[in-house]
C-alpha cells in the first residue's frame, strides 16, 4: 500500500478511536487483521499519538491556558497538582514495554481486551445519577483515574473507557468524567509520543508519511472529542459497549 495512503488510514483510525471509548491501539491491531494488510508498528502507533495529543491540547486550550495563572489562581494550582498526581502511575507502564509489544502482536489477546472494554463500558452504563463536576475533583480521583489509565497500555483495552468509567464510579457526571479523563491523559500521552519520536529520530527517522498520519490523527481526533462530549451530554456509553463486544467477538470468530 502507498505509504501516504497507509498513513492517512491509520491517522483516521487513531484519531477517531483515541477519544471514543473503543481503543485506538486495539483498532490499529484489528483493522489490519480484518483487511489482511500490514498495520503500523508500535513506534508508529505511539508517534500517531502526537496528533491526538495536539487535538486534546487545542480542544482544552482554555483550561490549559488557565494553568499559566498557577501562582495567583488557587483553581489553577489545584488542577496542576491533580494532573501531576494523576500522571505518576503512568510510569508503571515503562516496566512492561516488552510484554505490551508482544500482546500487540496478538490478534487474539487484542480481541479479548476489546471484549473486556465492552464489559467495562457496560458497568459504566449502570452508573447513573452522577452529580460531581470536574471542579469537585480531588487527589483520590486523580490517583484512581491515573491508575486506571495505566491498564490502557493493553491493546484493545480503551483508555477512555476505563478512565471515564472510573470517573463515573467516583460520581462524576458523564461529560465531566470524560473531560477529566482527557485532561489527565495529556501528560501520559505526551510522554509516550515524545519518547517514541526520539526513538524514531535515533533509528530509521521520521518520514513525510509519518507526519501526514499525525496531522490526520489530530484533525479527526479533535472532531471525535467534540462528538463524544456532545453525545455523552445526550446519551450514554451503551452504543460503545455493544460495538466493542461485536468487534471483539468477530475478531475471535473470524481471525
Amino acid at each position: 500500500m502507498n505509504e501516504v495512503l497507509s498513513a492517512i488510514i491509520w491517522g483516521v483510525v487513531q484519531g477517531i478511536t483515541e477519544f471514543l471509548p473503543v481503543s485506538s491501539d486495539g483498532h490499529l491491531v484489528l483493522v489490519p487483521a480484518f483487511l489482511g494488510i500490514e498495520g503500523p508498528d508500535l513506534a508508529t502507533t505511539a508517534f500517531l499519538h502526537l496528533g491526538t495529543l495536539a487535538a486534546v491540547i487545542i480542544y482544552f486550550r482554555h483550561e490549559l491556558w488557565g494553568l499559566t495563572r498557577i501562582r495567583r489562581d488557587p483553581a489553577a494550582r489545584k488542577l496542576a497538582g491533580l494532573l501531576v498526581l494523576g500522571t505518576l502511575p503512568a510510569f508503571a507502564a515503562l516496566l512492561v514495554e516488552d510484554e505490551v509489544a508482544a500482546l500487540q502482536a496478538s490478534v487474539t489477546a487484542t480481541a479479548w481486551f476489546m471484549i473486556l472494554t465492552s464489559a467495562v463500558l457496560f458497568v459504566g452504563t449502570m452508573l447513573r445519577n452522577r452529580y460531581r463536576s470536574i471542579d469537585d475533583a480531588g487527589p483520590v480521583d486523580a490517583v484512581l483515574v491515573g491508575t486506571a489509565q495505566v491498564f490502557a497500555v493493553l491493546p484493545g483495552l480503551s483508555r477512555s473507557a476505563v478512565t471515564i468509567t472510573t470517573g463515573l464510579g467516583r460520581h462524576f457526571r458523564q461529560v465531566d468524567a470524560a473531560r477529566f479523563s482527557f485532561l489527565l491523559g495529556i501528560p501520559a500521552v505526551a510522554g509516550a509520543g515524545l519518547l517514541e519520536t526520539a526513538r524514531l529520530l535515533g533509528g530509521e527517522g521520521i518520514t513525510s508519511a509519518d507526519w501526514v498520519g499525525v496531522v490526520v490523527a489530530g484533525v479527526t481526533g479533535y472532531l471525535a472529542i467534540g462528538f463524544l462530549l456532545r453525545q455523552l451530554g445526550r446519551g450514554g456509553l451503551l452504543p460503545y459497549a455493544i460495538y466493542c463486544l461485536i468487534v471483539g467477538s468477530a475478531a475471535l470468530i473470524l481471525l
